[in-house]
């Protein structure tokens, strides 16, 4: 996603919910190889620590559900060391989770991946054009909310704070033209995900964060990932900091400007009920139970791991993030796919994290970064350093199987 760190939001709450203490996997016996793997692996985390200006790295790695290393660099805040089972807000990572629901849903017949919007939704614009399924994987031709958004990024720099409702964030999209006929290209966009939300409440008549609780959450084990409809964060908390309204803000380069957003509002980012927060433990039990598919037939996890819209998407005047889909990036149904490993990237408010997973070697790798002053440039932008750290213990682990380096976007 280009310059995701500018689109940011969430709310100064100083009452934090109370969730159940982390709850670390009961691991295999460990490899001979665990100890100098780990070892590598933390040389790495410093340099990117050093090199990359990072405030703190939290850090899990397991292959075949034995950990390799748990652990955490740096400082939460001044005097306040990061530790891994801190909690931090986990964004695109709940886009896994829709797309996993979607998917199940199809297998039991609720909902057809080919059903039209319109059948859920028939007072949205445009939904009689748009599938589920193009929904999912990003090829409705929706005009995102967010991203290229001026109007909506004002607004949301003007007060990081604001708790935002579904039809204030459709506003700013679902009126425009399509970008494209639906199907025939890719682009990144948060509306796509809202609208499935609210077409998948319409066809269960169960709100988004019971269904995301009953059908994914629980039954993969993830108890430190919750929703909320606040923008509080259980504690132990990771805090975040950015320079990234400095251009909205209109302060001059030569000024220094560096701002707590742990608490801004996310309730721009997803769908209502898929707003969450997570620990690393959660985080890289995400990564190794969407990438192996655990909850789904085999038939529906090809579905989501498909790399079919290679050839099939481009760049498009108009479009900031229209695409070519590539070996570094193509989009499946809700993960990414960059070489043989699947993955989501979250960053926006000053944290970045990866979660991956690479199936041939069952090896997962979970990242939870947040930022010095020094990471951000003269006008606010950051660049996602917890996809660049994966990518170097990706390599590191897997050499054969190094992740690819996605192209500039």
């Amino acid at each position: 996603m280009p310059a995701a760190g500018r689109l940011a939001a969430a709310v100064f709450l100083l009452l934090t919910a109370c969730a159940p203490a982390p709850q670390p996997a009961v691991n295999p016996p460990a490899s001979p190889n665990d100890s100098g793997q780990a070892a590598a692996i933390m040389r790495i985390v410093a340099g990117a620590v050093a090199k990359s200006n990072l405030n703190a790295a939290i850090v899990r790695v397991t292959i075949d559900g034995r950990e390799v290393l748990t652990d955490a660099v740096g400082d939460s805040m001044t005097g306040v060391p990061a530790t891994p089972d801190m909690h931090f807000r986990n964004g695109a990572v709940a886009i896994s989770y829709v797309s996993t629901l979607l998917l199940l849903l199809a297998e039991d017949g609720t909902v057809g991946l080919d059903d039209r919007l319109s059948r859920w939704l028939p007072d949205v614009p445009h939904a009689d054009r748009v599938t589920l399924r193009q929904l999912a994987q990003m090829t409705s031709g929706y005009v995102d909310y967010v991203l290229g958004n001026t109007a909506m990024n004002d607004a949301l720099y003007a007060d990081p704070f604001r708790n935002w409702t579904t039809d204030d964030l459709l506003a700013f999209a679902v009126t425009r033209p399509l970008l494209y006929e639906p199907g025939s290209n890719w682009n990144y966009a948060h509306t796509n995900y809202v609208l499935l939300g609210l077409a998948l409440e319409k066809a269960t008549g169960r709100p988004m964060s019971e269904l995301l609780s009953d059908r994914v959450l629980r039954p993969l084990g993830l108890t430190n990932t919750v929703a909320s409809q606040s923008a509080g964060i259980p504690q132990p908390v990771l805090h975040a900091f950015t320079s990234e309204r400095r251009a909205a803000l209109d302060i001059p380069p030569d000024q220094p400007f560096y701002e707590d957003s742990t608490f801004w509002n996310p309730s721009w980012t997803i769908t209502r009920g898929a707003i969450q927060t997570t620990n690393i433990y959660d985080l890289e039990a995400t990564a190794a139970a969407i990438g192996s598919g655990r909850l789904l037939d085999p038939d529906y996890y090809r579905m989501m791991v498909s790399t079919g819209l290679r050839g099939r998407t481009r760049s498009q005047p108009g479009c900031s993030t229209c695409a070519p889909m590539t070996e570094g990036y193509t989009y499946g149904l809700g993960v990414v796919i960059s070489g043989d490993w699947l993955l989501q990237n979250p960053m926006f408010a000053g944290y970045a994290a990866v979660a991956a997973y690479l199936p041939a070697r069952k090896i997962a790798i979970a990242v939870a970064t947040t930022f010095a002053p020094a990471a951000f440039s003269a006008d606010g932008d950051y660049a996602n350093e917890a996809e660049a750290l994966f990518r170097a213990i990706g390599a590191e682990l897997a050499p054969e199987d190094a992740p690819p380096m996605p192209p500039p976007r």
